[in-house]
């Protein structure tokens, strides 16, 4: 599907356009959709659905940029999120989440109701492929608590499944034994917090990241309590984790039951943990497909290809 825009103030179209063309550029990608300048004329090529949707988050900038003569990072956020129907942050505490560094808010439906489900509920399941967002909203959701202190501490977790759970052969001390296995937690706390706050805190221990074979035997209370990576818990481990939950404490479980990592034969705990679970009205399940892949328009057609070669292969 192609449609050619016509913007008529020169001035407030290169605000939109922006330095390069970044703005475009950024809309493009995430929108999975190309974008042409050409005088005061933008060509939109893409598919029936991205382009009516692209149009309108232009659309949204353009008065922006008459506005405050500016973009920024959030404008664009907030502009794609408004596109796609989500509520407009701001008008429920669920849609917004403050970080020190960068105010998060929904850029699909799914994400939007996921952050809604945290708000909601004191256990998240949240499934699905990688590239949605799962790990960094539930990070951004704890950080939200923290900073407002409804909860005292932030718990990062996950099966350190690639060594085994075994970490003795590793060379370093323990924290260079399981770093490698943590460090997507540890990128996302950086993007939401100062570096110099996440390490004082890791010194505190208010935030605390650690594989999952650590969790054994605690009562975790007023915690937010992230399970990362939860498709390569056996059933044995997510139990013992799910009956860590204490008073006053948040939990939030993701993974990718696609990209298990378990030995064959073994079932997975986050499978079998939404089977048990998925009839407790208290806790919430929710499930994001290939259309919420938030990184690069790649990523999503990728993850289309791999499930269609999964559903014809049986």
């Amino acid at each position: 599907m192609q449609q050619v825009k016509e913007y008529s103030n020169k001035k407030t179209l290169d605000i939109l356009v922006g330095h390069n063309q970044h703005i475009l550029r950024t809309v493009a990608e995430k929108m999975n959709c190309q974008i042409t300048l050409s005088g005061n004329k933008v060509t939109l090529e893409g598919g029936v659905r991205d382009v009516p949707l692209t149009s309108e988050i232009l659309d949204r900038l353009y008065v922006v940029a008459q506005q405050q003569k500016q973009i920024y990072a959030d404008d664009i956020e907030q502009a794609i999120a408004q596109a796609h129907g989500i509520k407009e942050p701001g008008k429920s505490g669920a849609t917004i989440l403050r970080t020190t560094r960068k105010q998060v808010t929904p850029r699909t439906q799914t994400q939007a109701d996921f952050m809604e489900a945290m708000q909601t509920y004191d256990m998240v399941f949240g499934t699905g492929p990688a590239g949605t967002g799962k790990t960094f909203l539930a990070v951004a959701k704890a950080v939200d608590m923290f900073l407002s202190g409804h909860i005292s501490k932030i718990i990062l977790t996950r099966p350190a499944v690639e060594a085994g759970e075994n970490l003795g052969f590793l060379p370093g001390d323990l924290k260079e034994k399981i770093d490698p296995y943590l460090r997507p937690l540890y990128d996302a706390l950086y993007e939401l917090l100062p570096a110099d706050v996440v390490e004082r805190k890791l010194q505190d221990s208010e935030i605390e990241i650690a594989p999952l074979a650590y969790m054994r035997g605690r009562t975790l209370t007023h915690a937010f309590i992230i399970v990362d990576e939860a498709q390569n818990t056996t059933p044995m481990q997510m139990k013992m984790v799910l009956t860590r939950l204490g008073e006053g404490s948040h939990m939030v479980i993701n993974g990718d039951l696609s990209q298990t990592d378990l030995p064959k034969g073994v079932h997975s705990g986050l499978a079998d943990a939404i089977d048990v679970c998925r009839s407790i009205p208290e806790i919430k399940v929710i499930e994001f497909t290939e259309k919420d892949v938030v990184r690069n328009g790649l990523v999503s057609k990728i993850v289309r290809a791999y499930d269609v070669r999964e559903k014809n292969n049986g």
